[in-house]
């Protein structure tokens, strides 16, 4: 079996430039096919009809007794028959007519051989494209349907055929993503109210009945009990922003990334004096891109969260903005470059699991979600100085201005 090689011409032509390209070279195959056979069947019947011209002029046509033979004189015993010769003559100019020919008509049935393969690749080109225009239909229909839509269907008509049964299987899949997106959609906005409420109601209950004067022994437990609520609460608020984040965008709005992200270092101050890191942001000073404006800040803001928290006391967190791109890097400790793709999963963390004492592990899950909702790209790399730099890159439809510092 042959393959072929993924950066071939051919692989790199589409299905319906293969299409037609396949119908051109059967032409050709079998227009060849048939040419050759012609001109095969034509050198034949020439040759054959050149051999009956030649045994029929050998018959003499004089008696051998009279000194001259088809008008010819003898001389020194030897006969040159004149009629001999004419025959020579006409057997080459024959030969040659015969070559002539059938040089000629290879030419020119070449030539109409390449017009026609020409007009048979536009009619194929045409053709395909008749019969792939309900593909096409259902690929717009794939680009353009999304969990805000999934109720638009193709309803292909026409006969029962491959394709109608393929628009049908795709309506089908359509059915089931609507019954799961809309499942989704009840349990997060169930899980919402049911978990937060009987949180709010038990810190409420906690601050109350354990209000103050209380013995210093109390006191603790009252506020053990009390970080562990806003704990609960922090993993139940980052477990639905996850789950909002998948289902893609609901909004869509221009946002300047970089007063954002901005503001969310100024929010940051706090952790960054109590763990003794410097954030350094620059690049422009405006990056306008579109998307959710709660979304990117809460992007922004675990990026940083994420750098400080995981950084060296003195260490820093630098910042570049730039046209539709966000570059977060620290200097916290060495991060092997085989396990960066497992901090962007949920509850991992680098040398300790979700057993950890301190944060849930989704903080740049979320920032991955995040992206992906945007359509943009994300990288991670461990840094020079140790730490980890993660890019946030090509925020698709962005209408991004940019004014240097």
């Amino acid at each position: 079996m042959v393959r072929l090689n993924a950066r071939s011409p051919v692989r790199r032509m589409t299905f319906r430039a293969r299409l037609a390209a396949g119908i051109v070279s059967l032409f050709l195959l079998s227009g060849t096919a048939l040419l050759a056979f012609v001109v095969l069947l034509a050198r034949y019947g020439t040759a054959t009809t050149v051999q009956q011209m030649r045994i029929t002029h050998n018959i003499p046509t004089a008696p051998p007794s009279t000194g001259l033979v088809g008008g010819t004189t003898t001389a020194g015993g030897k006969a040159k028959t004149a009629g001999n010769a004419e025959l020579s003559l006409v057997n080459g100019a024959v030969q040659a007519v015969q070559d002539t020919a059938l040089h000629q008509m290879l030419l020119w049935s070449g030539v109409g051989l390449v017009v026609t393969a020409l007009l048979a690749g536009a009619i194929g080109w045409w053709l395909s494209g008749r019969a792939l225009r309900p593909v096409a239909a259902m690929t717009d229909a794939a680009r353009r349907i999304s969990d805000q839509n999934l109720h638009e269907r193709l309803d292909l008509a026409g006969p029962d055929d491959e394709l109608h049964r393929l628009a049908s299987t795709f309506d089908l899949m359509l059915d089931r993503l609507e019954k799961s997106f809309d499942s989704q959609r009840r349990f997060v906005a169930n899980a919402s109210h049911e978990l937060r409420t009987p949180l709010a109601v038990q810190r409420t209950s906690l601050e109350v009945g354990f209000a103050d004067p209380l013995p210093e022994h109390l006191a603790e437990v009252r506020d053990d009990l009390l970080e562990s609520n806003r704990d609960a609460e922090r993993l139940i608020s980052a477990l639905l922003l996850l789950a909002r984040t998948d289902r893609g965008l609901t909004s869509i709005e221009h946002v300047d990334l970089a007063a954002t992200v901005r503001r969310a270092a100024e929010e940051l101050t706090g952790p960054a004096q109590e763990h003794d890191v410097e954030i350094e942001i620059s690049g422009s000073a405006s990056v306008v891109v579109s998307g959710d404006s709660l979304l990117l800040h809460r992007l922004a803001s675990n990026l940083l969260h994420n750098a400080i928290v995981y950084n060296r006391p003195g260490g820093r967190v630098r910042v570049e903005l730039g046209p539709g791109r966000l570059t977060v890097a620290n200097t916290g400790q060495a991060v092997p470059a085989e396990r960066v793709n497992e901090l962007f999963e949920p509850f991992r963390r680098l040398g300790r699991e979700r057993t950890a004492t301190s944060g849930h592990g989704l903080g740049l899950s979320i920032v991955r979600s995040i992206a992906e909702a945007h359509r943009a790209a994300i990288e991670a790399a461990p840094g020079p100085e140790g730490g980890l730099t993660i890019t946030v890159r090509a925020f698709p439809e962005a209408d991004v201005s940019e004014h240097a510092d």
